[in-house]
């Protein structure tokens, strides 16, 4: 048995991430609707074909976790394995039901926060994150930014080229927006090409034509492996083999079902060009005669209730068929299992059929490594996955999609020749299992990865340190400015503390200043970069070394946020004028006050009601004013990152010096008030939760650290009843 089955964590640990699609290990529902395709299929087969090799300890492909009866409670598992040590983890993130992928970007950053929780569970940071399509592209650059985790990136499709071939169809810009939003998808896959540490193609045209399209193109972080298939579960037909069953469901819609069979299996999407199949077929004489067309559209049970897109496009078909008086040629069922497609491919083989791929661009073509691998000549687009196809495999012929009469023309002349029919399925067979196994595909991925991420590295860097931050089970969130610095002895020996206990104890900060401002201060008094820094009042939130924002609470926190209007509020009043733009924030307005001229501040709070704004007023130093979103506080953004990052509120010390720590003081938190204080701070001292120190400065938060047990057990004294019911947070 080897190390990896026996339970050692020293193998790879590679996460997938594709968001939108219904996935699961078994009878996945390809051609449902247009979020699930190929892709679906190809990330469950990666995953198990990477997790048989011994280089690998564990492969997590995450999605998205849904409620929703119309598509199922397989859905809703948590987590399902699909072989011993590959699982698809669903992640949930907002709303419940099932939603097309075009429609998910507003939740994307909420999948990143809980996926952080599932690393947490799992008590290891990944290898790997490698990326499917466009929406899980941005999910990963945050997280790879996040947690100096390698990124790597598979594109699937490219809003750049299918904006091109939906214009070739004649759908103007303003259409291709509403219905596909490719203006955010194209804006995350520049993002996501900038980040990303490799990207995986299919094809060489993607990455000489199609990636080439982009700002961020870089081809010497591109390599091609073409996506492999089950050699197993595809392969000609046997001698004697039957296929009663499919023959009977087929004959329901043909004349004479022994006619060779033209096959398209796709899902039922305006990019996958089945309509311009049926004119082909339509519209060529000879080819209806000496054929029969089955299209195996995906799964439908009425077509009134499928998506818009899926909706269009099979009811253009079913208008085809009849204008063309197609019945008793054309077969296109509403049901094929997924264990039965293997059988579909091998019947039409039986046949002397030909597969046929007419989409207006395809990435993979995976498809047709499966009608390869059973026996069926292909005909393809010649954009894409196809090219590779027919230059490997040598069976069969590409074809301009949108040039119907040629398309009819060439299954025509393949379908006439018994003799090239027969060398292109023997090439087929043997091409496909030669270079598109997925056992050569998933060796070749790994050895990517090794040469990515290099030797296991035995010392701990800065960002090594900062990327335990997900695994720590306590933290440290100091107030700058007379708290953490003000004395140098002082601040050595905690951090020299902190040091120590780097694997158990988060480090962080919490100040007024803005992040430029924060950054010159620690380096000032030679204080590392923490692994976490609020900034500016609480509004910004940064993390390690790399200053990574934190989007997510910049999206917590733009509710019901009006900047322009408070300032043309407050701009009228005595005795406040602007600080300059430098002090002004994304989500902070700042004034300085003339408390001899500038109304109360109740007054100004007032003000604000009866205008129907928004926002925490902070008056500090008798002398400055802050506007902030009523949602963003020092307190708020210590409570959220806690949260975010699986540490238990009550494990995280808080220590301040004046009054607007306050609010990050009291609560559940350890507070710490150094010996410094200000005055304005005492009424705290009837909290048990609110240590007040002997020691100024940072010799006060080591002087908490043996209060609280901080380093060890970490003990929480009990609260008073007017306490507890106060400050419950």
């Amino acid at each position: 048995m080897s190390a990896k089955k026996s339970g050692s964590r020293g193998g790879l640990y590679i996460v997938l991430i594709s968001v939108h699609g219904l996935i699961r290990g078994r009878e996945p529902e390809l051609g449902r609707d247009a979020d699930t395709g190929g892709q679906v299929t190809y990330v469950v087969e990666l995953a198990r074909a990477l997790a048989a090799l011994p280089d690998v300890w564990r492969v997590d492909l995450l999605t998205r976790q849904i409620f929703d009866a119309k598509v199922g409670t397989d859905y809703a598992q948590p987590v399902e394995a699909i072989s011993e040590n590959a699982n698809i983890v669903r992640i949930p993130f907002g709303p419940r039901r099932y939603l097309r992928k075009e429609t998910l970007w507003p939740y994307l950053d909420c999948f990143v926060d809980n996926t952080l929780k599932h690393f947490r569970s799992v008590g290891r940071l990944p290898d790997l994150i490698h990326t499917h399509y466009a929406d899980a592209g941005y999910v990963g650059a945050h997280l790879s930014s996040l947690l100096g985790v390698p990124l790597m990136h598979t594109g699937h499709s490219l809003g750049r080229v299918k904006r091109e071939r939906l214009r070739e169809k004649g759908l103007d810009d303003q259409a291709i927006e509403s219905r596909y939003n490719i203006g955010r998808r194209v804006e995350a896959e520049e993002a996501v090409l900038a980040a990303a540490n490799l990207v995986l193609a299919s094809t060489r045209q993607e990455v000489e034509e199609q990636y080439a399209m982009y700002e961020h193109y870089r081809p010497e972080r591109m390599f091609v492996n073409p996506p492999g298939t089950d050699i197993e579960r595809f392969h000609p037909p046997q001698r004697g083999e039957r296929f009663d069953d499919l023959q009977a469901m087929l004959s329901r819609f043909l004349a004479n079902p022994k006619k060779p069979i033209v096959l398209a299996i796709s899902r039922p999407d305006e990019r996958k060009n089945i309509t311009s199949l049926v004119r082909a077929f339509g519209e060529n004489r000879r080819l209806r005669e000496m054929s029969n067309l089955v299209i195996v559209a995906g799964t439908r049970h009425d077509i009134v209730n499928m998506d818009k897109g899926s909706r269009e496009v099979l009811n253009d078909v079913l208008l085809l068929i009849d204008y063309y008086d197609l019945y008793g040629q054309v077969a296109y069922p509403k049901h094929v299992d997924s264990e039965d497609v293997p059988r579909v491919y091998r019947l039409a083989a039986s046949t002397r059929g030909v597969f046929i791929n007419p989409a207006l661009t395809e990435p993979f073509g995976l498809t047709l490594i499966e009608a390869a691998s059973s026996g069926l000549p292909i005909v393809a687009t010649h954009d894409g996955g196809p090219q590779d196809i027919v230059h490997f495999c040598k069976n069969g012929e590409l074809i301009d999609p949108l040039d119907i009469p040629r398309m009819g023309e060439v299954l025509v002349e393949m379908l006439s020749d018994r003799e090239r029919w027969k060398k292109l399925s023997d090439n087929g067979v043997k091409g496909a299992r030669q270079y598109f196994s997925w056992r050569g595909h998933a060796e070749n991925y790994v050895s990517h990865i090794k040469k990515l991420i290099g030797p296991r590295r035995s010392g701990r860097s800065t960002a090594e340190l900062w990327r335990r931050l997900p695994f720590n089970d306590r933290a440290l969130i100091s107030d700058i400015d007379n708290t953490l610095i003000g004395d140098r002895a002082s601040l050595r020996e905690l951090l020299s503390v902190l040091k120590a206990h780097r694997d158990k104890v988060s480090f962080g900060v919490a100040t007024g200043r803005r992040v430029e401002l924060t950054l010159e201060a620690l380096r000032e008094w030679s204080v590392p970069v923490p692994d976490v820094m609020i900034t500016s009042v609480g509004t910004e939130i940064y993390y390690g070394p790399n200053l990574t924002p934190d989007k997510g609470w910049a999206q917590h926190i733009d509710y019901r946020w009006e900047p322009e209007r408070l300032r043309q509020l407050l701009d009228e009043l005595p005795g406040l004028d602007l600080q300059p733009q430098v002090d002004q924030r994304r989500f902070k307005v700042s004034y300085f006050v003339d408390v001899g001229r500038a109304p109360p501040m109740d007054e100004i709070r007032g003000l604000l009601r009866k205008h129907d704004l928004y926002a925490n007023v902070i008056f500090s130093h008798n002398a400055f004013l802050d506007l902030l979103p009523e949602r963003a506080t020092k307190g708020h953004a210590v409570r959220y990152f806690a949260s975010k990052w699986g540490i238990p509120i009550e494990h995280v010390m808080v220590a301040g010096d004046s009054g607007n720590d306050e609010d990050m003081l009291r609560g559940s938190t350890l507070g710490v008030v150094v010996g410094n204080h200000s005055g304005e701070l005492d009424h705290l001292r009837r909290y048990k939760r609110v240590f007040f120190a002997g020691r100024s400065y940072a010799g006060g938060i080591v002087e908490a650290f043996k209060h609280y047990d901080f380093l060890g057990r970490c003990n929480l004294p009990e609260r008073s009843r007017r306490e507890g019911d106060r400050n419950e947070d």
